[in-house]
């Protein structure tokens, strides 16, 4: 006997961005909640997109300011944060003694390393409650409706813009 198609209860447009987004905010913030119990207790979302951006190579205040998709002045607003916490460090450019690269600390690193290390685990979480089969099928519809590049880094910018 072939199974009955499921009866999908009436939803509406403006439901699908709200779901998408309540994922997205639950896993960041079950993120945020085991990043301060690993000792990162002062991370929070957008530091973790600016983490991204400066990216292991270091980066300009004006490049990381066009990756977060912020002006210059607010993106050198965030890299002093980042530095204030001990995520990042400003040093000098050996090609153009004029400019200063944003670089990550071994703390900035290790909180890299620690929140792939919890997204792992948070995805595992996932496959255990929805079934691995339909968390991939989940991604690849994903991976198929999102147009060009899928990481962007420009959330904070997107949202605060």
């Amino acid at each position: 006997m072939a199974d009955a198609p499921r009866d999908r209860r009436a939803t509406h447009g403006f439901e699908l961005p709200l779901l998408l987004f309540a994922g997205f905010r639950s896993l960041i913030d079950q993120l945020h909640a085991e990043l301060a119990v690993q000792g990162h207790p002062d991370l929070r979302p957008a530091h973790g997109f600016a983490l991204q951006a400066v990216g292991t190579a270091g980066t300009t205040a004006g490049e990381l300011g066009r990756r977060l998709g912020v002006s210059k002045q607010a993106a050198g607003k965030t890299a002093d944060r980042l530095e204030a916490l001990g995520y990042a460090e400003r040093t000098g450019d050996p090609a153009d003694a004029r400019r200063r690269i944003i670089r990550l600390t071994p703390r900035g690193v290790d909180a890299l390393v620690r929140s792939a290390a919890v997204f792992e685990e948070l995805r595992a979480r996932w496959a255990e409650s929805l079934g691995a089969e339909r968390l991939g099928d989940l991604e690849d519809a994903l991976r198929a409706v999102v147009p060009g590049p899928a990481f962007r880094l420009d959330a904070a910018g997107w949202f605060g813009g």
